[in-house]
C-alpha cells in the first residue's frame, strides 16, 4: 500500500518545479524578446484601462440603478404611508375585535397590491408596555429584526417619514433594500410604528449582470488587443530577426547570405539597404582577402627567395668577422657590423617565415609531456648574459605546493615564447629585478613574467601583440627584434590553445601572462595565476642559483655582445 501510494505527491512536486522553472525564464524571455514585452505591455495597460472604465461604468450604472428604483419606491412609500395614516386616523373601534377587522380590512393597503414593486410592511407597537387590544403584523418575507435601533429611535420620536437602507435575507444571502417608517395611531388611540420595505434585488440582478457583460467585454477586449500587437509586433520583428541571422551568417563567413524583400513598405526598403550594404561588404571583404592572400603570398615568396642569397652573404660576412684582426680599424669595424646585421637580417627573415606558416596554416606541434619548470629554468639561464648585460637581476618564483609542472606542448614553441618574453622583459627593466612566476593547477600550468621597468599604458596593453607595433618608435632597439616576437609568441600560444595576456602600469612595471592546458585539446578550467600574480620576494630563487657555474666573472662577453644585438628567431 505504501509503495503504491508514494508515487502520488510526485505529480505536484514536478507541477511545482515546472512553475518555478517557468517564472525564472520569464526575466530572460523579457530581456531578450520584443514581442513577449510588446504583448506583455499592452495586456497589462488594456487591463489597467478596462478596470478604470469599468469601476466608472459600475458606478455610473450602480448610481443611476438605485436612484431610479429609490425614487419609485419613496413616492410610493410616501403615498401608502399618508394614506394609511389618515385610514388610521379616521377609523374608531370600540373593543379588539373592531379593531382586528380594521386591521384586516388594511391589509390591501399594507401589502401594496396594486403599487408597481412590491412591498412588505412591519406593524408593531411603540409602547409595549400598553395593553393593546392586537398583537404586532408583519409580511410573512420580512422579519422586524432588520429594523435597526436608529430608524425605530427615528419613528417613535418624530411625526414625520423616514428611511434606511437595510439589508434582507432571501435564501440565505442578504440583498439590498430600503425601509420606509412613521408613526400611525391605530385605535383606540395607540401609537404604532409601521414600516414599508422594499427589496432590491432585481437592482442588485441587474447590477451583476452589468458586471458579467464588462467583464466579458473586458477580456475580449484584452484578447484582441494582445493579439493585435502580438501580429503587429510579430510583422516588425520577424525581418529584424531574419536580419540579425544573416547578419550572423555573413560574420560567420557565409558572404552570399541575403534577406527576402517583400513588398514596398519602409521594412522592404529596410531590407533593400541591408541587402545593399551585404554586397558591397562582401565586395570589399574579398578584395581584401585577395589582398591579404597577395601579400602573404609575397612575403613568404620572398622570404624564401632571400635565404639562398642570404646564406652566402652570411657566409662572406663570417669569412670577414674571423680575419677582421687582420684589417685596419676601420675596415675591422665595418666587418663586426656587417657580420651582426647579416645575423639581425637573417632573424627578421626566419620570423617572417615563420608567420608565412602561420598565415597559411601550415605550422604544426610537436607534442611531448614536457616538464615546464625545466624549460623555465633553461630560458633563464640563456638570458642571463643579457640581464648580466642590463644590470637586471633574473629569478625564478614557484607559487603553490605543486611539483607537478608537466604538460603535452611543443618544448621548442614554449622555449621561444617564454625567451621572447624574458628578454623583452629585460629589455625593459631599466635595470630592475624580472621574475619568472610558474603555477600550476590541475588543468593548467602557468608562467608569468613580471618586470618593474618603464610599464605601458592600457592602449598600449591593446596593440602590444600586434605586428611590428612599438611603444616608442624613437626608442633604439638593444636586442635587434624584429617587431614579430609577440606576434609570434601569441600564434604558438593559440596552436596550444592556451592564453596569452598582458598587463602594465606606468611607472610599475609590465606583466605577461602564459596560461597552458596540461591536455592538449582539453580546456582548462582557470588560470593558475593571477594578472599580475601576487608572491613574496623572499620566493625568489636566483638565475645563479639555478646552475651555479653561470656566474658574473664566468660570462662570456663575446655572447653578451652577441645577444644584445641578435634575437634568435623561430627556425623549423
Amino acid at each position: 500500500m505504501v509503495s503504491a501510494a508514494s508515487p502520488e505527491p510526485a505529480a505536484p512536486q514536478r507541477s511545482l518545479g515546472t512553475m518555478l522553472r517557468s517564472i525564472g525564464r520569464l526575466p530572460r524571455l523579457w530581456g531578450r524578446s520584443l514581442l513577449f514585452r510588446a504583448v506583455a505591455f499592452t495586456g497589462l495597460l488594456t487591463m489597467i484601462g478596462t478596470l478604470l472604465v469599468a469601476v466608472f461604468l459600475t458606478h455610473q450604472v450602480t448610481s443611476g440603478l438605485f436612484q431610479e428604483r429609490f425614487e419609485q419606491v419613496e413616492t410610493e412609500a410616501t403615498n401608502g404611508l399618508d394614506d394609511l395614516r389618515n385610514f388610521f386616523a379616521n377609523a374608531s373601534t370600540a373593543d379588539r375585535t373592531q379593531t382586528e377587522e380594521l386591521l384586516a380590512g388594511s391589509d390591501a393597503m399594507l401589502e401594496g397590491s396594486g403599487t408597481e414593486a412590491r412591498r412588505y410592511y412591519i406593524l408593531e407597537p411603540l409602547d409595549e408596555s400598553q395593553s393593546v387590544y392586537v398583537s404586532p403584523r408583519s409580511s410573512q418575507d420580512v422579519d422586524s429584526s432588520i429594523i435597526s435601533d436608529e430608524l425605530a429611535e427615528a419613528v417613535a420620536s418624530g411625526s414625520g417619514q423616514y428611511w434606511q437602507s437595510v439589508a434582507i435575507e432571501r435564501n440565505g444571502r442578504e440583498v439590498p433594500g430600503v425601509a420606509f417608517g412613521t408613526q400611525v395611531t391605530i385605535p383606540p388611540g395607540h401609537a404604532w410604528a409601521l414600516y414599508f420595505v422594499y427589496d432590491f434585488q432585481s437592482v442588485q440582478e441587474s447590477l451583476a449582470f452589468v458586471l458579467r457583460i464588462l467583464f466579458l467585454a473586458g477580456a475580449a477586449l484584452l484578447v484582441m488587443n494582445m493579439t493585435i500587437a502580438a501580429w503587429v509586433t510579430r510583422s516588425v520583428v520577424a525581418p529584424i530577426s531574419q536580419a540579425a541571422e544573416v547578419s550572423e551568417r555573413i560574420a560567420a563567413g557565409q558572404l552570399d547570405q541575403r534577406l527576402a524583400v517583400r513588398g514596398e513598405d519602409e521594412i522592404a526598403r529596410l531590407g533593400v539597404s541591408f541587402n545593399r550594404m551585404a554586397s558591397n561588404l562582401q565586395d570589399q571583404i574579398t578584395q581584401l582577402a585577395n589582398l591579404s592572400k597577395m601579400q602573404q603570398r609575397f612575403v613568404s615568396d620572398v622570404s624564401h627567395e632571400l635565404r639562398t642569397p642570404l646564406t652566402t652573404v652570411r657566409m662572406a660576412a663570417e669569412v670577414l668577422h674571423d680575419a677582421r684582426d687582420e684589417f685596419d680599424p676601420i675596415n675591422q669595424r665595418s666587418a663586426e657590423l656587417l657580420y651582426h646585421q647579416v645575423e639581425r637580417f637573417q632573424a627578421l627573415l626566419a620570423d617572417l617565415l615563420e608567420m608565412s606558416r602561420f598565415d597559411a596554416g601550415a605550422a604544426e606541434l610537436a607534442l611531448a609531456q614536457v616538464d615546464l619548470r625545466q624549460v623555465a629554468q633553461e630560458v633563464l639561464t640563456t638570458a642571463q648574459p643579457l640581464a648580466y648585460n642590463a644590470g637586471a637581476r633574473l629569478s625564478l618564483v614557484v607559487l603553490g605546493g605543486d611539483d607537478d609542472f608537466r604538460a603535452e606542448v611543443d618544448a621548442r614553441r614554449i622555449d621561444r615564447i617564454l625567451r621572447n618574453l624574458v628578454n623583452n622583459a629585460v629589455e625593459h627593466s631599466e635595470g630592475r629585478p624580472v621574475d619568472l612566476v610558474i603555477g600550476s593547477s590541475p588543468t593548467a600550468v602557468g608562467f608569468a613574467v613580471r618586470d618593474h621597468g618603464i610599464g605601458m599604458s592600457p592602449s598600449e596593453v591593446a596593440h602590444v601583440f600586434d605586428r611590428f607595433w612599438r611603444a616608442d618608435p624613437a626608442r633604439a632597439r638593444t636586442t635587434g627584434g624584429s617587431g614579430l616576437g609577440l606576434s609570434i609568441a601569441t600564434e604558438d600560444t593559440r596552436l596550444h590553445q592556451g592564453a596569452l595576456d598582458a598587463w602594465g602600469e606606468k611607472g610599475q612595471g609590465s606583466c605577461f601572462r602564459l596560461v597552458l592546458p596540461r591536455q592538449h585539446g582539453t580546456p582548462y578550467r582557470a588560470s593558475p595565476l593571477a594578472l599580475p600574480p601576487a608572491y613574496d620576494p623572499g620566493d625568489r630563487i636566483a638565475a645563479e642559483e639555478i646552475i651555479p657555474e653561470v656566474v658574473a666573472g664566468e660570462i662570456d662577453h663575446d655572447r653578451v655582445s652577441e645577444q644584445s644585438l641578435y634575437q634568435p628567431g623561430g627556425e623549423d
